[in-house]
């Protein structure tokens, strides 16, 4: 089924006008040369005017009849007190827009901008592309090689700017450009954190919602706050700064303040006023890490402050504005804080319109080489030295990192220390496999939980390292602790009755001292060893 052309236009009371003589004919005027064209039939015309031109559209109206008897005119009287109010202008055309009752179903829909004031084109447009006016625009203009030159010719844009292919690849390119930016310039391969990362983008250009990011402590909630607030501030879209706030330091009764300010003598020691961190990042960005360490008081005046843009520094009873959009990170279960009574969950509501959980590094193994690579650059950009791996070096270090061995609980943060370590100790300018080796054994050390740690440090004074590997974990614990309760005896029976103080009691004849001695056999050891190092 062929649509209907509607077009909505508005009477050119200059270029419209030529008077009523036969000589109007062959003068180019914008709405019936709008529907003198061969190749567009208009439908119907919607023409707006105002009281001072109502007889101009009614004799434009006659003779579009003439020359187009299928198109239906209908004439709107729309009064603007000041045509180049643009305040003005646009409230009453959307309005017009509002009251219409458009069907893009059976409809295509046509906004004429030649005619009207400069503000009246751009108001067309702003309607047109927010889809108030559901269309496109359509230009007209003189065509000086058509003899017949009351004609003249027709120009459609849609401002579907994806229709443009060239246009189109720009976007993706900006886009592109965001997200490479938000990542550091680190090529990437994980597939559910680029899908997160294109999507913080798009929010960071888009909205000015507040953005919630969660994950572990070294995820890269910090780094990827600072980032979006760049790429805002390259694309002019704050001009304020960056406040960053770690709440886990603001305790007491001085947190309220910090946020939100004081006046001079509000509290002992307020010698003069402060803004506070809600003031400072008035028109930029508040990053407040660790929001879930805030007390309940606070939370309550920064969800105020949020929804009304609006707050009370402390010891004023006048109220402050400021403009900011809040990005908000925690490595806490906030909805289990909920549940606890040590968050506010009308807080939460208002916070998580977009949140985000950074993965953990473990959960990132692909995108490990990427990261040492930028952690070297880094650390040459710091120190103005290159050091590079050598090949051994490099393989042992990255199937270390990838392996289930690794846990990286400190997530990048122990990958950034740990490059930051080799890269200072090496030689020459080159990470050797003993500056590896030396590394993964720091690390690994450094993850052990603490009771896994005192049992290495006690079985390290009867084995070296490369022994107590190869012991299996029950062993290993298990020989800790024996040796632990050894040390804390001065004989072998005293220990060996602490020992099997249960099983002891079901024997016919007692022998605790040949069971230990029997048990530290097995590892090599004897009662002496033991001995020697008390």
């Amino acid at each position: 089924m062929n649509k209907k052309t509607v077009v909505v236009s508005l009477i050119g009371t200059q270029l419209d006008y030529v008077g009523k003589g036969s000589a109007r004919w062959s003068r180019w005027r914008p709405n019936v040369s709008l529907c003198s064209q061969e190749d567009l039939i208009v439908d119907e015309l919607h023409l707006i005017h105002d009281n001072r031109s109502s007889r101009l559209a009614n004799n434009v109206a006659v003779d579009i009849e003439s020359v187009s008897p299928e198109t239906t005119t209908s004439l709107h009287n729309v009064r603007f007190e000041d045509p180049w109010d643009f305040e003005e202008v646009y409230a009453k055309l959307y309005d017009w827009c509002h009251q219409q009752t458009f069907d893009t179903d059976h409809n295509d829909y046509l906004f004429h901008i030649t005619t009207g004031t400069h503000v009246v084109q751009i108001c067309s447009y702003l309607l047109t592309e927010s889809r108030h006016f559901p269309g496109r625009l359509i230009q007209t203009s003189p065509d000086h090689h058509n003899p017949n030159r009351s004609i003249g010719r027709t120009h459609i844009i849609d401002l579907d700017l994806s229709k443009y292919d060239q246009i189109a690849s720009r976007f993706d390119i900006e886009h592109q450009t965001g997200k490479d930016f938000l990542k550091g310039g680190i090529a990437t391969k994980n597939k559910a954190f680029n899908e997160l990362i294109s999507q913080v983008e798009k929010v960071a250009i888009r909205s000015t919602a507040p953005i919630l990011l969660t994950g572990p402590t070294g995820a890269g909630k910090s780094q990827l706050a600072t980032r979006i607030f760049q790429l805002k501030k390259m694309r002019e879209l704050v001009s304020g700064s960056l406040v960053s706030v770690n709440c886990a330091t603001l305790k007491g009764e001085n947190a309220m303040a910090a946020l939100f300010g004081h006046t001079k003598g509000a509290f002992t020691g307020a010698q003069k006023a402060r803004d506070g961190f809600l003031l400072s990042a008035n028109n930029g960005v508040l990053f407040l890490d660790e929001i879930g360490e805030l007390g309940l008081e606070e939370q309550a005046m920064l969800l105020h402050a949020i929804e009304n843009k609006s707050f009370y520094p402390v010891g004023s009873d006048v109220a402050v504005t400021s403009n900011f959009q809040l990005i908000a990170g925690t490595n806490r279960q906030l909805k289990q804080e909920i549940a606890a009574g040590k968050f506010r969950e009308d807080l939460l509501a208002r916070i998580n319109l977009w949140t985000y959980q950074l993965p953990a590094l473990r959960e990132r193994k692909e995108d490990i080489p990427a990261n040492i690579d930028y952690e070297i650059d880094l650390y040459a950009q710091t120190n103005g030295q290159r050091v590079q791996f050598n090949k051994e070096a490099q393989q042992r270090f990255l199937k270390f990192a990838q392996s289930s061995e690794a846990l990286w609980t400190g997530n990048f943060r122990d990958l950034s220390s740990a490059i930051t370590r080799m890269c200072t100790l090496a030689d020459s300018s080159r990470i050797t496999i003993d500056d590896v080796n030396a590394e993964i054994a720091r690390l690994s050390q450094a993850w052990q939980p603490s009771e896994v740690s005192n049992n290495n440090d006690i079985l390290l004074n009867y084995f070296n390292s490369e022994q107590i590997a190869a012991l299996d974990s029950f062993d290993a614990n298990q020989l800790a602790f024996v040796l632990q309760r050894c040390q804390d005896h001065n004989s072998m029976a005293s220990a060996g009755r602490e020992l099997f103080n249960v099983s002891r009691t079901s024997k016919v004849q007692v022998n605790d001292s040949s069971r230990l001695q029997k048990y530290l056999a097995k590892f090599g050891l004897k009662w002496k060893d033991i001995d020697a190092r008390r």
